[in-house]
C-alpha cells in the first residue's frame, strides 16, 4: 500500500516579523482595525469622519491579509 501524498505547507513569511497563516493575518487586522478606530474617535472624529478611518484600515487589511 502507497503512502498518502500530502502536500506540504510551508510556513509564509511576509513582512511580518512572525511565520502566520491567513486567520493570523486576518486577526492582526481586526486587531488594528479596532485599535485605530477607538484613536480616531478619541483624537481625529472632531477633524474628519470616521469613514477616512475606515477606508485606510480596509486598505491596510488587504495589505497585510495579502503581503503579511
Amino acid at each position: 500500500m502507497a503512502p498518502e501524498n500530502k502536500p506540504t505547507r510551508t510556513p509564509r513569511k511576509g513582512f511580518l516579523p512572525i511565520d502566520t497563516n491567513t486567520f493570523d493575518r486576518f486577526f492582526i487586522s481586526v486587531v488594528i482595525l479596532v485599535a485605530v478606530h477607538l484613536i480616531w474617535f478619541r483624537f481625529i472624529e472632531q477633524f474628519a469622519s470616521i469613514n477616512i478611518a475606515t477606508i485606510l484600515c480596509l486598505i491596510a487589511s488587504f495589505i497585510i491579509i495579502r503581503w503579511g
